[in-house]
């Protein structure tokens, strides 16, 4: 059990270290590590996404706003259709700019599909397809569609999910570039039934084609905090420190999320 656990750890280390080689704006709205798991048929859950840059990148790209400071809660609705399938709608909204005032920032769709689970293959699978109308002032494409395989396993009390995302621009300065590489990676593990600590890690590295430069691509790690109170609560909470530098510098997050019943 032991050496398993190590062998999972490796992998994480090794998926890491691999991406900080390899050398848009990072999501700021909707930070999150996604799980295998989809909503049960029937049953909506309603997430509110708070995030809160007190030091972050104070010049930007032309056209969209820095995000020093500034404020991103998120509104996020999913329902369970079938046992493998779920539809999710996020609004996103940033109450405060500097200088600016408060904005809306866009909307989402994301379709998410559960594939089955084989005893032979050791991960668990799920594919999300999030489709986003975004406002030029924080992203400067109009209409993105991000590709979400999501990756995961869990060995006793140790948990892994890795997310290697693209993005692609389908509207907007970008449109008809390659796909950018966004990868997301989340281990576990859980202290008590009730408690789990971790480590996420978030990056935008540039083009699949060609990646930027280290000194232009984002990295943060987030330090988090998961509450397992109930099966119907999902609450998790994160310190997030950007690794160069023009990553953001620190980043407040809450996930905080509610399934309602039949």
């Amino acid at each position: 059990m032991i050496t398993t656990r190590l062998w999972w750890v490796h992998v994480f280390v090794a998926v890491f270290v691999a991406h900080a080689r390899l050398a848009g704006a990072q999501d700021l709205f909707e930070i999150q590590v996604y799980p295998y798991e989809t909503v049960e048929p029937g049953r909506t859950m309603l997430e509110f996404h708070t995030n809160f840059t007190p030091s972050g990148t104070r010049t930007s790209e032309p056209g969209v706003v820095p995000n020093n400071r500034q404020f991103h809660p998120t509104l996020a609705l999913t329902h369970g259709w079938t046992k493998n399938f779920e539809t999710g709608f996020y609004l996103e909204t940033a109450p405060y700019v500097p200088n600016e005032g408060a904005k809306f920032t866009g909307w989402h769709i994301r379709p998410r599909f559960r594939f089955p689970e084989f005893a032979s293959f050791p991960f668990r699978v799920s594919l999300s397809l999030e489709y986003a109308f975004n406002q030029p002032e924080f992203d400067p494409n109009r209409q993105t569609l991000e590709i979400r395989p999501i990756i995961e396993r869990q060995e006793g009390r140790l948990y892994l999910s890795v997310n290697p995302d693209l993005s692609l621009a389908l509207k907007g300065p970008d449109a008809g570039s390659a796909p950018a590489f966004e990868p997301n990676a989340k281990i576990g593990w859980d202290v008590t039934k009730k408690v789990s600590a971790g480590i996420e890690y978030y990056a935008e590295t540039g083009p699949v084609k060609h990646f930027d430069p280290l000194s232009e691509q984002h990295h943060i790690l987030f330090p988090v905090l998961d509450l397992n109170v109930s099966p119907d609560w999902e609450l998790n909470f994160g310190l997030g420190r950007g690794l160069t530098n023009t990553s953001e510098h620190w980043i407040l997050k809450a996930i905080i999320g509610y399934r309602f019943k039949h």
